[in-house]
């Protein structure tokens, strides 16, 4: 009874090996060739009311983020660490005399 235990356990041990190098292999090639998280860069952000008052920076307009807000509780506001892509904005100013 003994050596069949004993042999079970081997036979366990062999048979999951694989698997484990397997899935520790894969994890070590997700987490060297994932990209770096960004934080998210839009202008208004949303304060939700409860759930302790979690934001999210994620809107292009004040109108998206009124939309999102309303009917669950929370106000608007500008994400001050907002950075306009450079490729948007306009490279110069154009001026237009009305004279």
């Amino acid at each position: 009874m003994v050596v069949k235990i004993v042999n079970a356990i081997s036979w366990i041990r062999r048979r999951m090996r694989p698997s484990l190098l397997f899935a520790l292999a894969v994890t070590a090639a997700a987490i060297v060739s994932g990209t770096p998280a960004k934080a998210q860069n839009y202008p208004w952000c949303a304060q939700y009311k409860g759930l302790g008052g979690a934001t999210n920076c994620g809107f292009v307009s004040f109108e998206q983020c009124l939309a999102t807000v309303s009917g669950i509780g929370g106000f608007c506001m500008l994400n001050n660490t907002y950075q306009p892509s450079p490729r948007l904005r306009p490279s110069r100013v154009q001026r237009y005399n009305l004279h």
